[in-house]
């Protein structure tokens, strides 16, 4: 038999390519005509803001390769040029893609249900055209800028992600060439404006630049507009620290942030119908090749139609709202520690509320029993209740420490304000470790009690943000395991000074040891194969691309293991490749909610371990930020997690299946009953709390 090379480029999924069929998956979502209207909205927004961080971070980054000659290729075989070539087909495709979705199928829906969106001032009536030139006098024309370009005035710097208006003027003076000149939309007031209609049960908005085009005479009361057209210019947001030598961190990435702004550009969004003289002026001055320039059939930015989504009157245009349901074992008049020391709490995050993680920092800020407090946070909401009970427990004489990342990409400022307003409550706070990122979800609190000092512990798959735990799937594990205290003491040990105990005894962590964990734990599967055991391996999370786990699990397909992955966005590994992947199969769900929690189970012989944390199979997870991935020891637990995990290898709604050729497609369920594992998680939670009778012990074992 010839021996198969698992490092064959052909075998491997580049992961820019991967990321642009997830992002197409959201775009189906709002392509599809079962979902209602202003949910379909919302998904075509979060494609927009989606592409725009792709660009800024991913694009960017491949231009850096370039320009700094860079030639080594990725686990697919590509060059960074190639990279490049490819992503710009694919997000042209893409983007027009985007635009068919929203001018032939959702503006038309729109109008029928009596929502008028207009994106050309020509089309306002008499009426209309009235309000909003007195609407720009009175709330738009004292905020803005006008800027011309000329001799003494050079060309201004524009902000990175701003929507601008470009126009050509031309003065009165016959002999005068036509000029430049350009104003930026103001980001403080709302894009959306309503505006009146003759008929009164329907909503009509123009977008903001549409007023402004309209009224820029009024800027300019010297000059003719020959012509105007909104731009947006994208840039390089991906900025590297030297940590070695930044002799103060904070200082160091306040800085950064400023540079964030006024990066290389590296995308020009214009709309389609742009003069040509006009479009040569933008390209020349910010330095854009051809390929770079994106001419939009439509509006620029797509992110304003979830303001639509806000309008009040229109609940029947979305989902029901679902409200996360009580925690059954901690549903009674019991403080959280009480709860905590009767046995391990699994809570599966939004279908069971976030407050109890709340709780926790609450009681503990309040509790006279409790002596220090120690967390890690990576991104949190606007208005955090973490970081107010925080500050609480430092006032009231608690220990606290709190691990704030500063390199959270697109959260630095959010938690510089927070990292300052701990400080001056009088919490320790560390600023993440030299050369890392700090993305594990772990909250420890220390308590004196009759039988000594006790120690209760947190840890989950997502972030302590209670916006997002909202929206996005995750697990969390409430415990007070001595092993795991003690484990749990030693990461803050490690993240606050340089103590690394020589042993652990339950929590696995990255970049330690957390890559060679998964390999053993792939390889006994293996193993175990070849002893005539079973193996299997279902392992869920937001992105695969590491090659040698990838090289792994194609060993342990070869060898006869079967594996089933959720992966929800970026997937380098390709399925049904013969004698190499064909035990595998790759699903990825995309619904209401956003699939975040990773979960890792091995069969082991019968003996079936599962692990949860916050660390995908990414290279960056594994080697380059402090991740946690822990054990789920409590039988009854185990097994609602694999009630977890079997419910989304079902999905037959809002699953897709990789192919061999590199496509998703819906699950043919065929005679088969439809099953929405986002939906039967909201149900199975209602009916959890609604009927006690099904539960058993402490532990709720689903009927399924």
């Amino acid at each position: 038999m010839e021996k198969i090379n698992f490092d064959n480029t052909q075998y491997y999924e580049n992961r820019e390519l991967s990321w642009i069929k997830f992002d197409k998956r959201v775009l189906e979502e709002a392509r599809d005509k079962s979902i209602p209207l202003l949910e379909r909205l919302k998904f075509l927004s979060i494609t927009s803001s989606n592409l725009d961080e792709f660009y800024m971070v991913r694009v960017a980054s491949l231009k850096d390769m370039v320009n700094a000659e860079y030639r080594k290729k990725d686990i697919a075989g590509m060059t960074a040029t190639e990279q490049l070539d490819a992503i710009n087909k694919a997000t042209r495709e893409f983007a027009k893609a985007q635009y068919s979705t929203f001018t032939n199928s959702l503006v038309p829906l729109l109008k029928s249900n009596k929502i008028n969106l207009i994106n050309e001032h020509e089309k306002l009536n008499e009426a209309q055209k009235e309000f909003v030139d007195n609407y720009f006098m009175d709330n738009v024309y004292p905020v803005l800028t006008p800027m011309a370009v000329d001799a003494s005035r050079p060309f201004p710097l524009i902000r990175n992600k701003t929507l601008n208006i470009a126009a050509l003027l031309k003065s009165n003076k016959e002999k005068e060439e036509a000029m430049f000149a350009t104003v930026q939309v103001p980001g403080g007031l709302n894009r959306l404006v309503t505006i009146p209609n003759e008929d009164g049960d329907e909503r009509t908005f123009i977008l903001l630049e549409q007023i402004i085009e309209r009224n820029l005479d009024k800027l300019f009361s010297n000059y003719k507009i020959l012509c105007a057209y909104p731009y947006r210019v994208m840039r390089n947001a991906d900025f590297t620290i030297d940590e070695d030598e930044a002799s103060d961190l904070l200082l160091e990435i306040q800085n950064k942030l400023k540079l964030r702004q006024w990066g290389e550009a590296i995308r020009l969004e214009v709309e389609n119908k742009i003069d040509d003289k006009l479009l040569g002026i933008l390209r020349k001055e910010l330095k854009l090749d051809n390929e770079e320039i994106f001419k939009i059939p439509g509006p620029i930015d797509l992110t304003v139609l979830s303001k639509l989504y806000d309008i009040k009157g229109y609940d029947n245009l979305k989902y029901e709202k679902y409200i996360p349901q009580q925690v059954l074992e901690m549903k009674n008049d019991k403080n959280i520690f009480a709860n905590i020391r009767e046995g391990d709490i699994l809570i599966h995050h939004p279908y069971q509320s976030f407050q109890p993680v709340v709780d926790f920092i609450r009681q503990a800020a309040a509790d006279p029993k409790v002596l220090a407090i120690k967390q890690t946070l990576y991104r949190v909401s606007g208005n955090s209740p973490i970081i107010t009970y925080l500050a609480q427990a430092a006032e009231n004489g608690k220990q606290v420490t709190v691990l704030v990342e500063l390199k959270a990409r697109f959260d630095e400022e959010h938690n510089i304000v927070w990292a300052k307003k701990l400080e001056r409550a009088g919490c320790h706070v560390i600023y993440g470790l030299v050369g890392l990122k700090t993305h594990s979800k772990i909250a420890l609190v220390v308590r004196r009690e009759e039988e000594g000092i006790r120690r209760y512990v947190h840890l989950g798959t997502g972030n302590y943000n209670d916006s997002t735990a909202k929206v996005y799937t995750d697990c969390g594990i409430f415990t007070c395991k001595e092993s795991i205290g003690e484990d749990a003491t030693a990461v803050f040990n490690m993240l606050s000074g340089y103590s690394e105990p020589l042993s652990w005894n339950e929590l696995v962590l990255a970049p330690y040891w957390l890559r060679n964990k998964f390999l053993y734990l792939i390889k006994r599967e293996i193993n175990n194969v070849k002893n005539g055991l079973e193996g299997h391996i279902i392992a869920k999370m937001n992105s695969l691309c590491d090659k040698e786990i990838i090289k792994t699990l194609y060993m342990a397909s070869a060898a006869g293991v079967k594996i089933d992955l959720i992966v929800r966005g970026i997937c380098c590994l390709k399925v049904g490749i013969p004698g190499v992947s064909d035990n595998i199969t790759v699903r990825s769900i995309v619904g209401n909610f956003l699939e975040h929690s990773r979960i890792f189970y091995f069969f082991n012989g019968g003996e079936e371990d599962i692990f949860m944390g916050s660390a995908d199979w990414m290279p960056r997870n594994l080697d380059r930020r402090v991740e946690i991935v822990f054990p789920v020891i409590d039988s009854e637990l185990k097994e609602r997690v694999k009630h977890i995990l079997n419910i989304e290898l079902m999905d037959n709604v809002k699953a897709k299946v990789l192919l061999p050729n590199g496509e998703y497609v819906k699950v043919n369920r065929r005679g088969r009953k439809a099953v929405n594992s986002q939906i039967t998680f909201c149900k199975e939670a209602k009916s959890l709390v609604k009927k006690d009778s099904l539960s058993v012990g402490r532990v709720f074992i689903p009927t399924e």
